[in-house]
């Protein structure tokens, strides 16, 4: 990176910021209360209002969303008629999965191979401290030239809602210019990417029943329905032959006309096993970007180890099913369930329940706010030109703050690039990616206030 005073600033914080890292990744703040303990969550919360405070920021409040979670706010004012920014992260993470699987503990920050390995380290506790590198650069040298919001959610991972209905209900709280949601990622270490569009989501959970009760399959087998055996039929009729998206009504032909993805790159992202073939059709980006895909979440039945030779009366499913730009997810659930319904075989009983949703969303990227991140990111990425992406993930809150604030420029960035695997096991953050997105998003507040 070219010497400058804001990047001599951010790499002089580096230190501090894996400190103030590690603090953070050590609470459990998973918002699924009923496997992670509530407190964890609020502890974190009050961290990040410390750290907000400590900051100068005014305002500082933990908000009680609808969902039972809490979201952080604070507000730094600027100079006498600046422009307003919020900034958005997170600090609630996906459950560690297997902790045993983590090769140094998942709540433990830690270094190894030049990265900082830990749950919540890219998505999205190192987004936070990726806004709070950038003030302090910025303040360190002639100061913050914006008003600055900031709101920190609890429950984003959840798809629970709390933050947009929050939002929807106090809507001049948010109110702003431009906003950056640090809960995106590079293309690649080293490539400066904005990501565009995000795909929306919905969350339904699929009861199949059979029986009264489970019965012996020696006895019963063979003729008694077994619902473990319905619902795997449901299941994969979702999926055609190879592997791409089947849901009745919806459309999967869509296609995206961005960065491209090459299939050998993909496949050493996503570290698929030799042999193994890709799933669905058209190009990698049509399949992650502009179409729909389904991911079976999870399956209550008996593990293999202690299972009896029963025929199951009773068996559900949790389904994901994500959506491009251009799909409502509301529809793309009605859609998803009515397939369920039409595919369960045997006349099974099946009910149908949606637990969470999100609608996608696409950015304005002619808006002056891209321009300025584009000039920031040059500086922070010598050599390298700032590229347009997009994300197979949701942000719910995107779209609600695209509702209420229609005139906001919103632009998605952060640190969840494709060797910090997310949401995965041995989760981890690239420091010299931190510190350089901290100064492109320093230098990118100081264009877009003169601008």
């Amino acid at each position: 990176m070219s010497s400058n005073p804001v990047a001599e600033t951010v790499a002089s914080l580096m230190p501090r910021a894996k400190a103030e890292l590690a603090e953070l990744v050590a609470f459990k703040s998973v918002a699924d209360f009923a496997q992670f303990p509530k407190s964890e969550s609020e502890a974190a919360a009050r961290w990040i209002a410390e750290a907000l405070t400590a900051e100068g920021f005014v305002d500082v409040a933990l908000l009680d969303t609808p969902d039972g979670t809490q979201s952080v706010y604070g507000y730094l004012p600027g100079p006498e008629g600046a422009k307003t920014v919020l900034l958005y992260a997170h600090y609630d993470v996906q459950p560690p999965l297997d902790e045993a699987a983590w090769t140094t503990p998942a709540f433990e920050l830690t270094e190894r191979d030049g990265r900082w390995y830990g749950r919540g380290s890219a998505d999205c506790k190192g987004g936070f401290l990726m806004h709070l590198l950038a003030l302090r650069a910025l303040k360190a040298n002639g100061g913050v030239p914006v008003n600055v919001k900031v709101i920190v959610e609890g429950s984003e991972e959840q798809g629970t809602g709390g933050l947009e209905r929050y939002a929807e209900q106090h809507p001049e709280l948010l109110t702003a210019d431009t906003v950056v949601i640090g809960d995106a990622g590079n293309f690649r270490v080293g490539l400066p990417t904005v990501t565009t569009i995000l795909r929306g989501m919905t969350l339904v959970r699929v009861q199949i029943d059979t029986l009264a009760g489970n019965l012996h399959s020696g006895q019963f087998g063979g003729a008694a329905p077994d619902a473990l055996g319905a619902l795997i039929r449901v299941l994969d009729s979702l999926r055609a032959a190879d592997g791409s998206t089947t849901v009745d009504g919806l459309d999967a032909s869509a296609v995206w006309d961005g960065l491209e993805y090459t299939e050998e790159q993909f496949r050493s992202d996503a570290r698929v096993l030799d042999g193994v073939e890709l799933t669905g059709a058209g190009s990698v980006a049509d399949r992650l970007w502009a179409r729909p895909a389904v991911t079976v979440l999870g399956i209550d039945c008996p593990p293999v180890v202690g299972a009896t030779p029963s025929v199951q009366s009773a068996a559900r499913a949790l389904i994901s099913l994500r959506v491009p730009p251009g799909v409502d997810a509301a529809e793309a659930t009605k859609l998803l369930q009515a397939h369920v319904e039409a595919h369960t075989p045997w006349g099974a009983r099946v009910s149908t329940e949606q637990i969470g949703q999100g609608q996608p969303f696409r950015a304005d990227t002619s808006s002056s706010a891209y321009q300025a991140m584009a000039d920031a990111m040059a500086v922070a990425y010598p050599g390298e030109t700032m590229q347009y992406a997009g994300q197979g993930g949701s942000i719910p809150l995107c779209n609600t703050l695209a509702g209420l604030y229609p005139q906001a420029e919103i632009l998605l960035i952060g640190l969840s690039e494709p060797e910090a695997q997310i949401h995965a096991v041995d989760e981890s953050v690239s420091p010299e990616e931190l510190e350089r997105m901290s100064v492109a998003e320093a230098l990118f507040l100081r264009n877009y206030a003169a601008g």
